[in-house]
């Protein structure tokens, strides 16, 4: 071999692989921020019941302040119904998408976010110039309604030990029930005291002071961190279903009369209950569905929220009603009115406080029974109460029936929450209380809509009483048939607890 060979040959040897780099210790997660103390988790649930009152007093103040509204801005019987179901009918269909965006997004952020635009819309109704700037900006009220309140239960859900958490949501229900019946009387006043020339607009104005203090307080009280799920996706399917259902069904219930019912209302009525089986066909393909599923599987969830539609359906309907006879038919000032609420709100209130801490334990699903039972005998006094006296109806000829109403309906506000929620897991009470918010509020959108279309029709035969009279004949049997629902429920809450 010479030199230059060896200097040219080149030993191949097999390549060396680098060392393989050691495996990585498995990472742990992230540890979870400590837990609020229970007076930290208190003042959360009462951010979270200011929230509820604003939303449930913005749902029925409009009520009482329909005609004020009407006669200062314009417009006919559709315009008016417009102004009252722009809210819920916004609020019901966004509020179950809304919960799953707490998923996503954060529910400190979105609460946060709902309650400012919560605030600057009740602002921007105040000081609307128009009939259609106050209804879009009602819809907007109701869409940030919607992103507030779903996340403010989920929050709940998270700061309270679970072996606290049935006692923080048993006050839910009196509240909701409390703040339905005091929102007319709460508008009456305001109408009557015409602050600083405001007339009708203080009834949203209001919310601002308390809307700044609600935005306040959550800044400092509101967890960062309230078990978001990373995995959750938003199914846009479903949320298109459940819109578009929602809208072909509102529409022409609001629109139909005054038009005249042309086809197109009738096609459209039809269409949502196609689109709604689209939806539920769709929520049992989806990988990420709107509504929990197992939900539907619980025959207590079911069937009260039918129970919960039909009889806020009539609520909401009643309360329109009576606003509209007594100030429209029988010429009587907001403050009247409102006065003569108050035996419909002691009734309410005494039903409540017995329903919460007595009937409900003791009787079970028959407390439902007795309170619809109680309300169907309130409204069929007031239909014999306005037919006998006609335009000479008072105040004391109305309280029997109204007290009597208000005392059926406090007995289910109470024990319908307990049942809904009975069989809910802790995973799944924050979809639930959602859920049964929706079906409250989208209930009383069709409730206004339906019957108010009904009460106009008959008015403009020339009888405002007579109107009444059918709307509240209407109304009982609603509660008849919710009444018979009922049965369909288990006999005690417990057993739903299991």
């Amino acid at each position: 071999m010479t030199a230059e060979q060896s200097s040219v040959e080149t030993v191949h040897t097999p390549p060396t692989q680098a060392p393989a780099p050691a495996p990585l210790p498995p990472r742990s997660p992230a540890p979870s921020p400590p837990p609020l103390s229970l007076k930290q988790a208190w003042l959360v649930l009462a951010v979270v019941f200011l929230a509820e009152i604003m939303d449930l007093i913005d749902t029925s103040v409009a009520n009482l302040a329909g005609p004020s509204i009407r006669a200062d801005l314009g417009g006919g019987p559709m315009t008016l119904q417009w102004i009252l179901a722009a809210y819920t009918a916004a609020f019901a269909i966004g509020l179950v998408t809304s919960g799953r965006l707490g998923d996503l997004l954060g529910r400190r952020r979105l609460f946060l976010l709902g309650m400012a635009g919560f605030t600057l819309a009740s602002a921007a109704c105040g000081f609307a110039p128009g009939p259609v700037f106050l209804i879009v900006a009602r819809v907007f009220q109701g869409l940030f309604g919607a992103v507030m309140i779903p996340q403010g239960m989920a929050l709940v859900k998270v700061v309270f030990p679970r072996e606290h958490l049935r006692k923080a949501l048993m006050p839910f229900g009196p509240v909701m029930g409390l703040a339905t019946v005091a929102g007319p009387i709460l508008a009456g006043w305001l109408l009557h005291l015409d602050l600083f020339g405001s007339q009708w607009r203080s009834i949203f104005l209001i919310n601002v002071p308390f809307g700044v203090a609600a935005l306040a307080l959550g800044l400092r009280v509101l967890p960062r961190y309230s078990g978001e799920d990373p995995s959750a996706r938003l199914d846009l399917t479903g949320v298109g279903l459940l819109t578009a259902g929602s809208a072909l069904l509102i529409v022409p219930l609001i629109e139909g009369r005054d038009l005249g019912w042309p086809w197109w209302t009738w096609a459209m009525t039809a269409a949502s209950v196609g689109v709604f089986a689209l939806f539920v066909a769709s929520e049992r393909r989806s990988d990420h569905p709107v509504i929990t599923p197992s939900l539907l599987g619980r025959r207590s969830f079911v069937v009260g929220l039918v129970v919960v539609g039909g009889f806020y359906a009539s609520l909401s309907a009643f309360v329109l009603v009576v606003n509209l006879l007594l100030q429209q038919g029988l010429r009587w000032t907001p403050l009247h009115v409102g006065l003569t609420l108050i035996p419909w709100a002691v009734g309410t209130a005494v039903a409540v406080l017995l329903a919460g801490g007595y009937l409900a334990e003791r009787l079970g699903r028959a407390t439902l029974r007795l309170g619809l039972a109680v309300a169907v005998a309130g409204l069929l006094v007031l239909v014999w109460t306005t037919a006998h006296w006609g335009s000479g109806v008072t105040f004391w000829r109305l309280a029997p029936s109204l007290f009597l109403t208000g005392f059926g309906s406090g007995l289910v506000f109470v024990p319908v929450f307990d049942f809904v929620l009975g069989e809910a897991t802790a995973e799944e009470v924050g979809t639930g209380a959602g859920m049964l918010n929706a079906v409250q509020q989208f209930a009383g959108a069709v409730g206004v809509a339906a019957l108010g279309t009904v009460f106009f029709a008959r008015a403009a035969q020339g009888s405002f009483t007579g109107a009444a009279e059918l709307v509240f004949a209407v109304c009982a049997v609603l509660y008849v048939l919710t009444f018979l629902c009922v049965g369909l429920l288990p006999k005690d809450a417990q057993q739903a607890h299991g």
